[in-house]
């Protein structure tokens, strides 16, 4: 696997489609933070740590629905493993006007774009989320 946050935002966003109650990934601290961001903004119900059969470790994020449509109505990969976008604090762009939310890697961990710009911190933008 080339890219395994596409691989994450990919399965979040085929099993909310096909009206799942949970999706199953691969466990890494990067997947971590970005459910926990995700939980936050109330795009995603839950997420905890398990195991698989294997006893490899795995991240089981439970989605989120209002009146039967997904809370998660989109997300886009920005930034891939071949054309990386990096951005200032000042030049983060806004989702759909500030309703959607913009996921960045920065020194201080994963951020989201209302964090970046409070603490004037910019990085490389992951995703887009609404």
């Amino acid at each position: 696997m080339t890219d395994p946050v596409s691989d994450f935002l990919t399965r979040l966003r085929n099993a909310s489609k096909a009206g799942q109650a949970e999706c199953v990934s691969p466990h890494s601290r990067l997947k971590q933070s970005l459910a926990a961001i995700l939980k936050a903004e109330g795009y995603i119900t839950d997420y905890r740590d398990a195991a698989d059969a294997l006893g490899h470790k795995t991240l089981v994020v439970k989605l989120k629905y209002v009146d039967g449509t997904p809370a998660l109505t989109r997300v886009n990969r920005v930034s891939t493993p071949g054309r990386r976008l990096y951005y200032r604090y000042t030049e983060i762009p806004r989702v759909l006007n500030g309703l959607g939310i913009a996921i960045l890697s920065t020194s201080k961990g994963l951020l989201k774009d209302q964090d970046c710009r409070r603490q004037k911190v910019g990085g490389e933008l992951l995703c887009n989320v609404w």
